[in-house]
């Protein structure tokens, strides 16, 4: 039953990926229609992840949770309780999507991923953003994750992001990392403001 709930979530966030992609969803709309289909599937995020495909899971569910708050927090006035109470779950679930991440890169061995800062006009996440890019279809067809091409994508890759210090410390430790910066592959995504 969980694992036909997991298969559902990932097939939905494809759809609503297209969606958004073809102009039918707005960033905001995007964000909501993930956040609802989690809390109707009533999934939960794994608590032991020994394989790919639940780290995957586990970033994409953490992602979804912390974009869903952070855009909640702008409903409340800056400052306000109810805007620290959204912005706190939101850095827990970041949070949460980096360990995530980690778990992912160590699975993966630091095999077929590309990594660098992307260009971003918001200056707070200038020099902060980065991309990583898995590019192993063996790995990534066996979850189905990305058959479409979007926005210049080959077809499997699967594109994460992140600020996190530790997880840009390993992935020059491991040389995987460009230090450059590069146009993203979810551009219009990352760019569009909530």
């Amino acid at each position: 039953m969980a694992r036909d709930k997991f298969e559902q979530f990932l097939r939905h966030r494809q759809s609503l990926l297209y969606q958004y992609k073809m102009g039918d969803l707005t960033k905001n709309e995007f964000i909501e229609e993930n956040y609802r289909t989690i809390e109707k599937l009533g999934i939960k995020p794994f608590k032991i992840v020994d394989n790919i495909k639940k780290s995957i899971y586990n970033y994409h569910y953490y992602n979804v949770l912390a974009k869903f708050h952070y855009r909640l927090s702008k409903d409340y006035p800056s400052g306000s309780k109810q805007w620290r109470h959204c912005i706190l779950q939101s850095n827990n679930y970041y949070f949460e999507k980096d360990k995530a991440t980690m778990t992912l890169l160590n699975l993966l061995d630091y095999r077929n991923i590309d990594a660098y800062f992307v260009k971003v006009r918001s200056k707070k996440l200038k020099n902060k953003l980065f991309e990583i890019v898995i590019r192993d279809p063996d790995v990534l067809m066996e979850i189905n994750t990305l058959s479409l091409r979007y926005g210049g994508m080959e077809a499997y890759d699967l594109v994460l992001h992140s600020k996190n210090p530790v997880i840009l410390k390993s992935l020059r430790s491991n040389g995987v990392f460009r230090d450059e910066k590069i146009q993203s592959l979810a551009d219009s995504y990352i760019n569009q403001t909530y």
